[in-house]
């Protein structure tokens, strides 16, 4: 059975948990490995929908089981809270939810330093979550970070805890310090049961010949290194980060599968070469529900990009596509892809790397034909409208590669394969 890794490969939002859930039907395990509660992951099933921050969605299915790697931080206080109001709606969790006792902490004062930061930026902020993603990773690179495992070991947590407000230079009296400790005591009660090392199961299940999927957050464009930085998120989301984020190795993957949009979309400031905002935007926002789950900001909008896709097929060695949201775009006339950038004289084929350069470059758009056919009744490549097969295979031959999987709607089964090899 295979390792696949599930990549969203713009700049998040891509549906990639509803790729997971659709692949995750006979997965025997699905595998967080970076980023935090600010991903906001969505699956409807009959009609009842799921959001998912922390937790791998391959929960939804009763047979998986699911992990949360060390290369995560977690908010223990969120994620006690979303594992109960899962279990409230009916999901089970006993002995299918391991989290590796590396996984980082998000603390109260990493959100307040988040909310700080962004509001001291001002025009040059990054458009976070404010969840104190970044904050808490920062504090790990700096090694003042608290992890998981820490929260079983009072002395050591306390002194830490301490450290680490003494770091930010955060006068803390030693009551709140003390209940701060308190609570955090109470989420390792809560969790300890699921908290192990996590490299060794996947490594043995893996020799076992179990079905792994590694389940992205974010999107390759907001990897911290190859993102268009400074506008990134706080961790590496590209395909390397799974061994990083879980110490199962790249190497052991059998496949990566690239999710995209049928178009584009961001959330936050920062470059996106493609965007619109007239009525065409307004039109794909509605019917998308472009909305973020984690934040509930309209996502800005934009055509599909094949120079940023192609970049971060290299990137990521995707093997194949997964081309989400294609319903959206009915009852637009002209469709437009990117093809090309424009800096000053020169045409080019990949991204720049300075955000001044990105201020400057110009799209170069192909056009297509668009469609009017309602597609969430489609479940074959050939019972798509011909435009829209046609934007299918234009999207394949700019980026020279296989599209596998098309969905067409929020459901389930509003998905298909079309390229199975």
């Amino acid at each position: 059975m295979p390792a696949i890794a599930v990549l969203g490969c713009m700049w998040g939002d891509e549906a990639k948990a509803k790729i997971v859930d659709y692949l995750g039907s006979d997965a025997d395990y699905v595998v967080r490995f970076q980023g935090g509660s600010n991903a906001g992951h969505t699956i409807v099933v009959k009609g009842k929908k799921y959001v998912f921050h922390t937790v791998p969605s391959g929960i939804l299915y009763p047979h998986t089981k699911c992990v949360i790697g060390s290369g995560l931080v977690i908010d223990p206080f969120a994620l006690v809270a979303e594992i109960m109001a899962l279990e409230a709606a009916g999901i089970t969790f006993n002995h299918r939810l391991f989290i590796d006792e590396r996984t980082g902490i998000v603390l109260p004062l990493h959100k307040h330093l988040d909310l700080s930061s962004e509001k001291q930026l001002k025009s040059a902020k990054i458009g976070t979550t404010g969840r104190g993603i970044g904050p808490a990773y920062a504090d790990l690179t700096a090694r003042v970070g608290i992890r998981l495992i820490d929260l079983a070991h009072h002395r050591y947590l306390k002194r830490r805890i301490q450290e680490l407000y003494l770091y930010h230079k955060h006068q803390e009296e030693a009551s709140e310090i003390a209940e701060l400790i308190r609570q955090l005591e109470e989420c390792w009660k809560f969790l300890r049961k699921y908290s192990c090392q996590t490299g060794n199961l996947l490594h043995e299940a893996n020799i076992q010949g179990a079905k792994i999927i590694f389940e992205g957050a974010q999107g390759s464009m907001l990897d911290r290194s190859w993102g268009t930085y400074p506008y990134v998120t706080s961790s590496n989301t590209i395909v390397d980060a799974v061994g990083i984020g879980t110490g199962f190795s790249a190497r052991c993957l059998d496949e990566v599968l690239g999710v995209f949009k049928a178009y584009a979309t961001r959330v936050g400031e920062g470059p996106f070469p493609t965007e619109i905002s007239d009525d065409i935007a307004q039109k794909i926002r509605k019917q998308g529900n472009e909305f973020g789950a984690t934040t509930g900001r309209p996502r800005r909008i934009g055509y599909f990009d094949a120079v940023l896709a192609a970049h971060t097929i290299k990137l990521n060695t995707i093997d194949k596509l997964a081309i989400t949201l294609l319903d959206v775009l009915s009852g637009i006339e002209e469709l437009k892809i990117c093809m090309g950038y424009k800096l000053k004289n020169r045409v080019l084929t990949e991204p720049p790397s300075h955000p001044l350069d990105w201020e400057k470059i110009e799209p170069m758009y192909v056009s297509l034909e668009g469609w009017d056919q309602n597609l969430n009744k489609a479940r074959s490549v050939k019972s798509l409208p011909q435009n829209a097969r046609i934007y299918l295979e234009a999207i394949e031959d700019l980026l020279e590669k296989p599209i596998k999987i098309v969905s067409v709607g929020k459901e389930r089964n509003q998905t298909f394969v079309i390229n199975k090899g």
